[in-house]
């Protein structure tokens, strides 16, 4: 390595991206992570406001808001680098700030980019890492290496990585010391399509290696794709939460084309059918609210009025139109509200 042990252990930016001491020995779903009426205010401004999850372990949680809805500030809350107004935080059973060693020994986390040297190899940095806590693990090098699909560019300078690479490095030097919990806010942020698609390719395996993880993103195709559950902040509040599956459950509708002369009189028919929620036209389609079930009903009454369909499909909302259904009318400003008040207010952190 190119850096004496002196010059690595008094740099402090490298050693930040390492936290944890053990997923292993965690039963899956085993909560290992718990914010209760967590609220902060930056004077007359509520970031987050009476916020409660559950993390558990071996899970993805996908923490979604736009910019500006409290994700970075419930992170920081939650690694110790915030005082929050009001609630508690709960790592592996202890309470913060009661235990502040309890993040160290348990969480992971990348805010955003992770320091590293640049003139040193991927593996010498994590080498490095590994040296400041206390000795350097080959084998775990090695397995975090093939983790993150790095091992055969593990040998090149990390000046010369791709902005991909470095996250991926990023991840791995968080995972050294297998903590119970890992934090990802915002990981592909900057990424080009392909880097987003390897950290997409990584972050369901960090659960299946029993680590729980918490995916802090804006980025919904993102998400959607990797979480087990899905959390959904509003200007600090709580909106909605449970799986994909459950949260677009009752967004279902049939999407029915007749033709456009028709169209008046099916939907005249179709408003008085009982089982029909709503019927409304977009883009010259009907669009029914009802049960995917009611197909063939819907199909049968039309043509008992003499209306032909065109077609007939069941559809769902995507997470995208739920989401955007959601946050409507949020403002991205307010995110350079929240991060110039949190620079201001130094007292509040936790040191």
């Amino acid at each position: 390595m190119n850096e004496t042990v002196s010059e690595i252990q008094s740099s402090r930016s490298a050693q930040s991206t390492l936290a944890g001491v053990g997923a292993r020995g965690i039963g899956t779903h085993q909560v290992v992570l718990e914010i209760m009426h967590l609220t902060k205010q930056f004077k007359a401004f509520t970031a987050v406001d009476d916020l409660s999850l559950q993390l558990r372990a071996g899970e993805v949680l996908g923490f979604l808001g736009p910019n500006g809805a409290g994700k970075s500030t419930t992170v920081g809350m939650i690694l110790g680098l915030i005082r929050p107004t009001k609630g508690t935080v709960v790592i592996a059973g202890e309470e913060l700030p009661r235990n502040s060693a309890v993040v160290s020994e348990n969480i992971g986390a990348i805010i955003e980019n992770p320091a590293f040297y640049p003139h040193m190899t991927g593996r010498d940095n994590l080498r490095a890492l590994s040296l400041t806590a206390g000795k350097i693990d080959e084998e775990r090098i090695e397995t975090l290496l093939k983790l993150v699909n790095m091992a055969d560019r593990a040998d090149k300078k990390y000046k010369t990585f791709s902005l991909g690479m470095k996250q991926r490095l990023g991840i791995a030097a968080t995972l050294l010391s297998d903590p119970a919990i890992v934090i990802l806010d915002e990981p592909t942020n900057g990424l080009d399509p392909a880097g987003q698609r390897e950290i997409r390719e990584i972050i369901p395996r960090l659960g299946e290696e029993g680590h729980a993880v918490l995916l802090a993103s804006h980025m919904l195709h993102e998400v959607e794709q990797v979480s087990d559950r899905i959390a959904i902040v509003r200007k600090g509040k709580l909106i909605r939460e449970g799986n994909v599956e459950e949260l677009l459950q009752d967004t279902g509708y049939i999407e029915v084309v007749v033709q456009p002369a028709e169209i008046e009189i099916a939907t005249q028919v179709l408003e008085q059918m009982p089982w029909v929620e709503k019927v409304t036209v977009e883009d010259g389609m009907l669009r029914v609210v009802a049960m995917d079930d009611t197909g063939s009903a819907i199909n049968r009454a039309l043509v008992e009025r003499g209306i032909f369909l065109s077609t007939l499909t069941p559809k769902r909302e995507s997470l995208e139109d739920l989401f955007l259904d959601l946050t409507e009318g949020d403002a991205a400003p307010v995110a350079s509200e929240t991060a110039s008040q949190m620079n201001s207010l130094s007292e509040d952190a936790i040191r």
